[in-house]
């Protein structure tokens, strides 16, 4: 038995148990603005896809984990102003009324991410790949010219 630490009534406790399930905790389900809670739990981990974007000295490339997922359930787009929006969906599986299901916990749901690219992007060589549930957009960068600097002598 583990005291409890949120609660002050005297006597109380939480039983420990090591094999239980444990589910996501939300710090701010109690806080009066919008928050993760308004996902639902079995959601959440699909829309809050989480996606890598690092610079080299080529380009700007993005990889996101989308396990389980087609690349037609993909869309990678670019927009007029420099916005780069990567989307999906999956679809829960359809239940069969003769089946009994004792846990689901993949994730199901949409997802949708846009990123500003930066100027130096150049946004008509953008290519897209996925392979074993791994997703890579890549954006070719424009060289950046080097601007010549001349030394300016000082008189006096």
């Amino acid at each position: 038995m583990i005291p409890s630490f949120f609660n002050n009534r005297r006597g109380s406790s939480i039983i420990f148990d090591p094999f239980s399930s444990f589910e996501a905790w939300d710090p701010f389900k109690d806080f009066p603005f919008p928050s993760s809670s308004l996902i639902p739990r079995e959601n959440s981990a699909f829309v809050s896809t989480r996606i890598d974007w690092k610079e080299t000295p080529e380009a700007h490339v993005f990889k996101a984990d989308l396990p389980g997922l087609k690349k037609e359930e993909v869309k990678v787009e670019i927009e007029d102003d420099r916005v780069l929006q990567i989307s999906g969906e999956r679809n829960t599986e359809m239940e069969d009324k003769n089946d009994t299901w004792h846990r689901v916990e993949r994730s199901s749901g949409k997802f949708l991410r846009r990123f500003r690219l930066p100027e130096n992007a150049k946004m008509d060589q953008v290519k897209a790949s996925m392979e074993n549930g791994l997703l890579t957009v890549t954006v070719p960068k424009e060289e950046v010219k080097k601007h010549d600097v001349k030394a300016i002598e000082i008189s006096g």
